[in-house]
């Protein structure tokens, strides 16, 4: 290859990586409207509640106290919220009354800030909790008081908190769709891993076998992102009276978020072993046909993460039947006639508690579905 046409590959790497980064930054803002539309209504709300209704001309706290707890995080429960409240107003109260005994200076900024510490660090574990003590405290004694009112920053912070967690109940960030994006995410990735399972088995290729152990290993920091957002949305829902209807659906993705963690720790273990075992360069049609069943029916739980009370009922007996059928077929005897127990048959044992794991995430109850296996001699 030439100079010339290494230069004009480098700048198409160039552009299409700038356009890959340019659509990650569109859909990172695009996800994070709601909480910036809910973080300026706490911001409009508290400011107007201490400024016009307090009489105080720079309420920087109270809009502090918002931002913080509000903020960003995945994790937008009403706990965690309540959690950043307490942790602000603690460090705010006890700055303002050093502030009133000792005055404002340097030594008293390092006391304050001491005193601090050491009390948030005693109440809580959590190292965030005593940097999100020390921040305010810190821009208590540094800030001018406010005339005729000792303690107006600490007002200013209760303010910040009620209207907080006021907005948190009253203008919430729809947590359904947060969570149905993760586990979307999460199922994809299983679709692609079993798809490499399938062409492992089906060609005797090593490869597919390295590369879908090498996907499913990556399912796990989902699956911990998904169970936050899941949590997320069954706290948020049961608090908020205008997403209380979508109770059921956010507990039915909670359900599936619990079935997508078992079902990924078994596939690492299904993967490990087809890896392994198509070395040998035999192709395996038929554990190939049991994998294929398997995704199909992992592709149906993924479409009830959106789907409306009725179509899930649906889905989920559709997924129910699929697996079912499966569960009748785990047999060594009646799959894989002749196969030693030691190579084909290993792997499909091990489908055995995956298939059982996936109907009670379809809404089956767990004895029934394990009824459901043929006995092994």
């Amino acid at each position: 290859m030439t100079v010339d046409a290494l230069d004009n590959l480098r700048t198409f790497e160039r552009r299409v990586r700038r356009r890959i980064d340019a659509r990650v930054a569109v859909r990172r803002v695009w996800e994070s409207l709601p909480a910036i539309l809910q973080i300026l209504a706490g911001i409009a709300a508290s400011y107007s509640i201490a400024h016009w209704g307090l009489g105080h001309q720079l309420p920087v706290l109270a809009v502090t106290v918002v931002v913080t707890s509000l903020g960003f995080s995945r994790d937008a429960r009403p706990r965690r919220v309540a959690g950043s409240v307490v942790a602000i107003l603690l460090g705010i109260a006890l700055a303002n009354a050093f502030m009133v005994l000792l005055g404002a200076g340097l030594w008293q900024l390092l006391v304050a800030m001491l005193v601090t510490f050491v009390v948030a660090r005693a109440v809580s574990p959590n190292p965030a909790f005593a940097l999100a003590t020390a921040i305010p405290a810190a821009l208590v004694v540094l800030l001018p008081q406010i005339d005729g009112s000792p303690f107006g920053r600490t007002l200013d912070g209760l303010v910040g908190g009620i209207v907080a967690l006021l907005v948190t109940a009253l203008i919430p960030r729809d947590p359904r769709r947060q969570a149905a994006r993760d586990g979307r995410r999460v199922f994809s990735v299983f679709d692609e891993a079993l798809g490499s399972l399938h062409d492992a088995l089906a060609d005797a290729d090593p490869a597919a076998g390295e590369l879908a152990l090498a996907r499913l290993r990556r399912t796990q920091p989902l699956l911990d992102e998904w169970a936050a957002s899941a949590d997320t949305a069954v706290s948020v829902t049961r608090l908020s009276p205008f997403l209380r209807r979508h109770l059921v659906m956010v507990r039915r993705q909670q359900r599936l978020q619990a079935t997508a963690d078992l079902a990924s720790r078994h596939l690492r273990l299904v993967a490990r072993r087809i890896e392994f075992l198509v070395r040998d360069g035999v192709p395996r049609p038929a554990l190939a046909g049991l994998v294929a069943d398997v995704a199909g029916a992992m592709r149906l739980l993924a479409t009830a993460l959106d789907a409306r009370t009725v179509v899930e009922l649906e889905i989920a007996e559709s997924a129910r039947g699929v697996l079912s059928t499966l569960a009748a077929r785990l047999d060594p005897a009646v799959s894989l006639p002749g196969a030693l127990v030691v190579t084909d048959a290993t792997v499909l044992l091990l489908l055995r508690p995956l298939v059982v794991d996936l109907l009670v995430g379809a809404g089956m109850p767990i004895d029934e579905a394990r009824k459901l296996l043929p006995p092994v001699s």
